[in-house]
């Protein structure tokens, strides 16, 4: 009797984990935060600093019916959104800069590179399903 409890709850817990997870995929609105920033620059070893602190926003929406990207300050469109079995990948232009998002399928971590001929920035953080 026990071990059927056991595996009812190991099932349980796979099924929650497939539900959660299955919201990474690109069907549904994203809400990430930046927790970690790197910015560099030619020849110069890259700083790391909290996203603040180089002019990132720390949230940003995603919603991929729409193809936008939203931070505090503006909204620009997703150019290219494609995913495989492990990640989303987005990107786009803006303000100058070239940008990539990439959010990982399986648990909601992202990296945000964002570049020009002069500066290279890189964030981390966390995305949650809206």
């Amino acid at each position: 009797m026990k071990s059927g409890s056991v595996l009812l709850t190991i099932l349980l817990s796979v099924v929650a984990l497939d539900t959660w997870a299955a919201g990474f995929d690109g069907s549904k609105p994203l809400l990430c935060a930046t927790i970690d920033a790197h910015a560099c620059d030619p020849g110069i070893a890259c700083t790391r600093s909290l996203p603040d602190d180089i002019g990132a926003p720390r949230f940003l929406s995603l919603d991929f019916d729409k193809k936008v990207i939203t931070g505090p300050a503006r909204t620009t469109p997703m150019h290219i959104a494609s995913k495989d079995a492990n990640q989303i990948i987005m990107d786009g232009t803006e303000m100058g800069f070239g940008w990539t998002l990439v959010v990982d399928s399986t648990d909601g971590s992202m990296t945000l590179t964002i570049v020009n001929s002069q500066d290279a920035m890189v964030l981390f953080g966390n995305c949650t399903v809206l």
